[in-house]
């Protein structure tokens, strides 16, 4: 990621930590950990101000959704402790497995809830695959095969060769052949072997991709001028009910895969491979390179092509 793009992903999380206050601090009390914000805030004032109004739009436009199917955050028992308490988590977090962004807790009540903020880009991961990165172990606890390593390191190898060289990717015009085309054909191999050996490898697939709490993913759309809401409840964390107050946006539990239907290039493609899944789960996989200088490791874009139906999604248009 880019640092401008990095910096206004960053300035959005602000934006809405913002708003959330805003709208919060209306009907009961609510406090900011300023300490986790730091980084955000500096992101904050490197924007414009069309883009700081930018972003407090996309923030705006999904929090009336939000409080609709999560009615704990506006719900108040009246003490002076019941305070909500909005931060933001740690890069550490997301790689311990929690890809929630904001944090919402209550400090009466054993509750919080998350959400995933993305700017312009509906990207699950981008996950890296080099010769030491043993994507199987790191994705699904089930280590990749002889076959699949004997495959991608000599590949990985000349890349290096080439990168001590100081080539760059341009230089490279049958990268596609060369390069893309069997890794991901190794990959594909590799993960069908390894659900032959193991029938969990779906369900874990998507607690990788998706992470270890269950979230609202909120994506900003600038040019559409519409911000996305869309419900992970994967284990039934979200969308409790209050002592007084019930949901009136219902987000069901969703299911997770069992089984892998299909795992093959995508129609007329060399660099990206494309998994459906029972349940209603598919995701695609385009591999490319990260840097302009080739490097001996490459990235996969990893995106939903398909969610489950009971997977709520919202377009919430700005004002």
């Amino acid at each position: 990621m880019s640092s401008k793009s990095n910096d206004q992903g960053r300035a959005y999380e602000y934006a809405c930590i913002i708003e959330l206050k805003d709208r919060i601090e209306d009907k009961r009390p609510v406090t900011i950990d300023k300490e986790s914000v730091l980084a955000a805030r500096r992101a904050w004032k490197t924007q414009d101000e069309i883009q700081q109004q930018t972003h407090l739009r996309a923030a705006d436009a999904f929090i009336d959704t939000l409080f609709s199917a999560e009615p704990l955050i506006l719900e108040y028992d009246g003490t002076n402790n019941d305070v909500v308490v909005l931060s933001i988590n740690k890069d550490s977090d997301a790689e311990g497995g929690d890809v929630r962004d904001i944090v919402i807790t209550r400090n009466t009540i054993r509750w919080d809830i998350g959400l995933s903020m993305k700017h312009n880009h509906f990207a699950a991961k981008h996950s890296r695959l080099s010769s030491k990165i043993d994507f199987g172990m790191k994705w699904y606890n089930l280590p990749c095969d002889t076959s699949y390593w004997n495959t991608i390191k000599p590949i990985f190898a000349k890349l290096q060769s080439l990168k001590d060289e100081g080539f760059a990717w341009h230089d490279m015009p049958d990268k596609e052949d060369s390069v893309y085309f069997p890794i991901v054909d190794a990959f594909i191999k590799e993960m069908n072997r390894a659900y032959k050996v193991d029938s969990t490898i779906p369900a874990r697939l998507i607690s990788y991709l998706l992470g270890i709490r269950d979230f609202y993913k909120i994506v900003a759309i600038d040019k559409d001028r519409l911000t996305e809401f869309q419900s992970f409840n994967l284990r039934g964390e979200l969308n409790k009910d209050g002592k007084k107050t019930k949901a009136t946006l219902i987000i069901p539990k969703a299911d997770l895969p069992t089984e892998i239907i299909s795992l093959r290039f995508k129609p007329n493609s060399k660099s990206t491979a494309e998994l459906f899944l029972n349940n209603g789960w598919s995701l695609s996989f385009r591999i490319h390179n990260a840097s302009t200088i080739i490097e001996p490791s490459l990235k996969f874009d990893i995106q939903f092509l398909g969610v489950p139906a009971n997977i709520i999604t919202v377009n919430c248009k700005w004002r």
